[in-house]
């Protein structure tokens, strides 16, 4: 088995957020984790389709890497 010697690529979004938060941060061009720290978490919440269930999910992944939304101003 060959071991995996390229850089992991970058974290997708996590399945946990559902399939219409999914397609609707795929409408504003969100495929990754690490694009979410542009978005504060009122924004997020103003995507039709993003909920405070997903918004949680999405806080946590990010926390995780030891990244955060962007905070409001």
């Amino acid at each position: 088995m060959p071991s995996r010697t390229k850089e992991q690529p970058e974290p997708a979004l996590p399945k946990g957020i559902g399939k219409p938060a999914t397609r609707a941060l795929a409408a504003v061009g969100v495929s990754r984790l690490e694009q979410l720290t542009r978005f504060t978490e009122a924004a997020l919440l103003a995507i039709h389709g993003v909920g405070p269930k997903a918004v949680g999910i999405l806080k946590a992944a990010l926390g995780a890497q030891g990244k955060s939304l962007a905070e409001d101003e």
